[in-house]
């Protein structure tokens, strides 16, 4: 079968893969929900997701200090990157030797389209599909115009999230206006510029930097009026099978 990743590469399967190296923690999950675990050969120190899987896996690295020589010594037959989450340098060595599918995700749809991809790849696409519905379940009826909204993720310098990001796309399925529409990727903010944003809500992510109560203090003092919240990292920025199985946990 012929299969294009998101950065419209073309990659022919003759049979399913049957030993993959996932980049991408969020795809790795995703990979363990297709029922493709035991196929899965090779991960990051960040795939957190399913709880033990690091235990039975090898870790190549971070998502952007992989270590190439582990990565041969698996002999993938397929490896899955992110184009954001994975550095390009590393992931044109790698196509150097190995078929390497990328994802590049920046709103729900997009997410979904990465799922049916990976899931007809596999033979598993009707689970692909309830993966998706269970996602879709998940996602809040949104509170028309809960109003401006300052996402964090970093902070020293504080770090927020533009348009052309999933993140971005998530908050306006929750109904919030981002702070930050108006600019790309994630913008470095200044003290006095979370003042002048005049935000609604400040939500703080729980990653990639790990905020905690002690910064909520923090920045309720900086923005005194602003309603400043604690939040899941994962359901803002974790695509794949992530959404459906925090519903699940809950």
């Amino acid at each position: 079968m012929l299969s294009v990743d998101q950065l419209g590469n073309e990659w022919i399967f003759a049979a399913p893969p049957q030993r993959i190296v996932s980049l991408v923690p969020s795809i790795t999950e995703l990979l363990c929900d297709l029922g493709l675990e035991d196929r899965l050969v090779g991960c990051t120190k960040f795939c957190v997701h399913p709880l033990d899987l690091r235990k039975s896996k090898t870790i190549i690295g971070g998502t952007k200090n992989i270590h190439l020589d582990r990565i041969k010594a698996l002999n993938p037959d397929l490896i899955i990157a992110n184009k954001e989450e994975n550095r390009k340098e590393d992931v044109d060595q790698l196509l150097r030797f190995f078929r390497c599918w990328v994802s590049a995700i920046k709103t729900l749809p997009e997410a979904e389209e990465m799922i049916r991809s990976l899931a007809e790849i596999f033979g598993r696409s009707q689970l692909g599909e309830q993966i998706i519905a269970r996602n879709r379940l998940t996602l809040p009826n949104p509170i028309p115009d809960q109003g401006k909204a300052l996402y964090l993720i970093w902070r020293d310098p504080f770090m927020s999230v533009g348009r052309d990001t999933y993140i971005h796309d998530m908050l306006s399925r929750c109904g919030y206006i981002n702070c930050c529409a108006e600019q790309e990727r994630y913008p470095s903010l200044s003290t006095q510029d979370l003042i002048d944003l005049r935000p609604a809500h400040i939500l703080l992510s729980s990653e990639p930097f790990p905020f905690k109560e002690k910064h909520l203090r923090e920045i309720q003092e900086i923005c005194p009026t602003a309603q400043v919240s604690l939040v899941d990292g994962e359901f803002y920025s974790w695509y794949g099978s992530r959404l459906g199985n925090l519903a699940i946990k809950a």
